[in-house]
């Protein structure tokens, strides 16, 4: 090779080289902006992460505190070196040293020491310290200095010192017990079971024999007293703070008291108070086709037994004078239960992802779950959105909501229905439209009979009017009245059974109208015949 020849190969290498070293730095900086991404956005502080810029030597409580609350809840990661505000990892200088002072304060200040890692993460282009806690049974971890013993919990993304029932329960935990397990001091002899060996044999078809109490936990080993989970069981609600308060609230917020109950008796007839109170408010409409018809409704009755069944099991009755909440608003209901999730976190989408199944009452738990009240695989939640979901009235916007905090878990179901009345157009709503496609509403003629329909069938339709809607244009034939005044003229007290049986099926008939439509719950509004009610009245007295 001549000398011409070997230079313009060496300058190829050269060049090659050059292309070489540009991509390698190309992917470096994507490697780099990568990290910097995973650290900044999808590596968000979270219940069970937490950001620190530096190792706080001289203030360790800021983030020794965080390791007691991962240890006594679910566990986490504390990762150093990464900005608290913009989480922008800027790296640890000297990362073996903190690696040291950490497990030393971890060893020294922690009680009992939890199960821990920690790690040097060098990928993101600094090295970052990682911390990882683990959950365990022996608790409570407390935070020891300064001749204080204090212990922390994990609520959403802050470490708070745990309330009085938090740290009772998670002394139960570090003793391998439960508070339903324990013995309430009630004698047998003052309680009974017989709600719950009817209610078992009519879900089971099994009768429940002597030893069953016994074999199920709700007496103690010797026999001679209750379990405080066999005082929940028994008739007449020997537990006096197990008790359900229901309230039908005006609007969409607490103002006006439309009803409240309280309800005080066993667990399964808290279920069944419960469960009448809300049904009285899960107003439902149907749409008749040809071979059956279709039901809409505010809520999903599978999702609200499972959300009450959710309440009344996994509540934390160590809070003394507290109860379950049930608010019936407008446009949702809401059930509340005392004690937030006793382990892990809600996930972000609940409707599709099966949690961990931890109880904090694994004796109230069993014993719904023989009789099929309630799910035993930690599928509760998604059961409810499932439920929801598989309503005719169903919506995206209808998802139910779950919420975990400050003491108190929440279930949330949106009314299916709300603001029905003022949104559905009879000309331009789908379902609406449909069912007018379907029936043609009687109209008389000379000849008496009912144009569009047979004479049997007229009288079907005129028979289904007359049970509580013709009571209702009967009335109206005195004259235009208020809910009030119809409530009078009917004999009936409860304005709802006239507003949801009476009032709005008349209104969706187009037997009645309102006096001023553009307002629907304006507080002068008042009901009143259209010419079609004054008909289907004529058309009732002759058939």
């Amino acid at each position: 090779m001549d000398v011409a020849a070997l230079d313009d190969e060496i300058e190829r290498i050269v060049a090659c080289e050059q292309e070489l070293r540009a991509a390698v730095n190309a992917i470096v900086a994507d490697l780099e902006g990568w990290g910097r991404m995973v650290c900044g956005n999808l590596l968000a502080e979270t219940s069970g992460r937490e950001f620190k810029q530096a190792v706080e030597r001289s203030k360790p409580k800021s983030w020794l505190k965080t390791v007691s609350a991962f240890a006594n809840t679910y566990g986490g990661q504390i990762v150093f070196g990464v900005t608290d505000d913009i989480h922008e990892p800027v790296g640890i200088a000297d990362p073996q040293a903190e690696v040291e002072f950490i497990a030393r304060m971890i060893h020294g200040r922690i009680d009992p020491v939890p199960r821990y890692s920690i790690e040097v993460d060098a990928g993101h282009g600094v090295q970052l310290v990682v911390l990882e806690v683990q959950s365990d049974q022996n608790t409570p971890h407390y935070y020891v200095a300064d001749g204080r013993r204090e212990v922390f919990v994990r609520n959403g993304d802050r470490s708070e010192t745990a309330s009085r029932e938090r740290l009772m329960e998670l002394v139960l935990m570090g003793v391998n017990d439960t508070w339903d397990a324990r013995d309430s001091g009630i004698p047998v002899e003052r309680g009974s079971f017989t709600h719950l060996c009817s209610t078992f044999y009519q879900r089971t078809f099994r009768d429940m024999d002597d030893a069953d109490p016994a074999s199920f936990g709700l007496v103690t080993r010797d026999g001679s007293r209750l379990t405080n989970a066999g005082a929940l069981f028994a008739d007449k609600g020997l537990m006096r703070h197990s008790r359900v308060f229901a309230t039908r609230w005006e609007g969409n917020s607490k103002g006006g008291i439309v009803e409240t109950e309280e309800y005080s008796a066993d667990l399964l007839g808290l279920l069944e108070f419960a469960e009448r109170f809300i049904r009285t408010y899960n107003h439902k409409r149907w749409i008749k086709r040809p071979t059956d018809r279709i039901e809409f409704c505010c809520y999903s009755e599978r999702a609200i037994t499972e959300a009450l069944v959710n309440a009344l099991v996994h509540r934390s009755y160590l809070e003394l004078g507290s109860e379950v909440h049930i608010d019936v608003y407008d446009d949702r209901l809401e059930i509340i239960s005392p004690g937030e999730m006793c382990k892990g976190s809600l996930p972000e989408d609940v409707a599709v992802t099966r949690m961990e199944s931890v109880r904090r009452n694994p004796i109230v738990a069993d014993v719904m779950g023989r009789m099929d009240l309630m799910e035993r695989r930690g599928s509760g939640l998604m059961m409810i959105c499932e439920a929801t979901a598989a309503e005719r009235s169903y919506k995206p916007e209808f998802k139910p909501q779950f919420k975990s905090e400050r003491g108190f878990f929440s279930v949330i179901l949106p009314n299916m229905r709300y603001g029905e009345d003022e949104a559905t157009d009879p000309v331009t709503d789908p379902v609406t439209r449909q069912a007018a496609q379907q029936v043609t509403l009687p109209v008389e003629t000379e000849n008496s009979q009912v144009e569009g329909l047979t004479p049997q069938v007229a009288q079907q339709v005129t028979q289904q009017v007359t049970q509580q809607v013709n009571s209702l244009l009967s009335v109206l034939l005195q004259g235009e009245g208020s809910l009030r005044e119809i409530m009078g003229r009917l004999g009936l007290r409860d304005r709802n059974t006239v507003m949801w049986n009476y009032l709005n099926p008349a209104i969706e008939s187009g037997f009645i109208e309102r006096t001023i439509p553009d307002k629907p719950n304006s507080r002068l509004q008042k009901y009143r015949l259209t010419e079609l009610g004054r008909r289907m009245i004529g058309l009732g007295n002759e058939a």
